[in-house]
């Protein structure tokens, strides 16, 4: 079967490399404000993110239904995200950004199952754990177009009423996933607020269990010895 022999491949490749997903991760971070305005850019960037996180499914998940799962959220995320800005259309961006947004949130959950597993904890774990806090901003950047899109005057930029674009809506979202809040960027609307508000305690409730699950396979490993 195609799709089998697809994930097992992945799976290899991938095997305990959350270093690599990390890495990729960051890189993508930093490269995304040099990415073109292009059609052409924006699409290959996304591709390359969407691979990723297929491949980061098929490595942590281990199940073909993990993997179907959330190949099945890739392909419209892409094909959406290539149509809209291949016509201009930003209902079809829209619906990209609401599957894109899904899409995060399964790889986020399957990462975060494998990384609390109750056993040793390995540096391939806490780099999972660092690659899902950083999916965690990526997720929520999702969701500030969203609200973009349906209320244009939700956030003001530079003290300006308008919608974010793709780049500033994921720095705004690490802004306040670290509690950082430059002030440059700010939500206007209670929706927006409410958003904020929630991606702010996850984000300090993150970093207080995986302390926790630190000290905990800690005790276990002194325990064991």
């Amino acid at each position: 079967m195609p799709i089998a022999s697809a994930r097992v491949a992945l799976s290899r490749v991938f095997f305990q490399r959350c270093f690599y997903l990390f890495v990729v991760l960051v890189a993508l971070l930093i490269l995304s404000p040099l990415v073109p305005e292009s059609v052409e850019g924006r699409f290959s960037a996304n591709l390359v993110n969407a691979f990723v996180v297929v491949a980061t499914v098929s490595a942590v998940g281990r199940t073909m239904f993990s993997f179907v799962v959330v190949l099945l959220l890739a392909v419209p995320t892409l094909l959406l995200q290539w149509l809209g800005l291949s016509i201009d259309d930003p209902q079809l961006l829209a619906y990209s950004w609401m599957f894109g947004a899904m899409l995060y949130l399964a790889t986020i959950v399957y990462l975060l199952q494998y990384v609390f597993r109750p056993n040793v904890m390995t540096p391939d774990k806490l780099f999972g754990a660092a690659a899902g806090y950083l999916m965690l901003g990526v997720f929520w950047a999702y969701l500030y177009r969203l609200i973009g899109y349906c209320s244009p005057a939700a956030f003001a930029v530079a003290g300006q009423p308008t919608s974010l674009e793709s780049f500033d809506a994921l720095y705004f979202s690490m802004t306040v996933l670290t509690s950082t809040g430059f002030g440059d960027i700010a939500p206007l609307t209670r929706e927006a607020r409410a958003i904020c508000m929630v991606e702010q305690i996850v984000g300090v409730l993150f970093a207080g269990i995986l302390i926790a699950r630190l000290a905990g396979a800690y005790s276990d490993f002194r325990k064991e010895r």
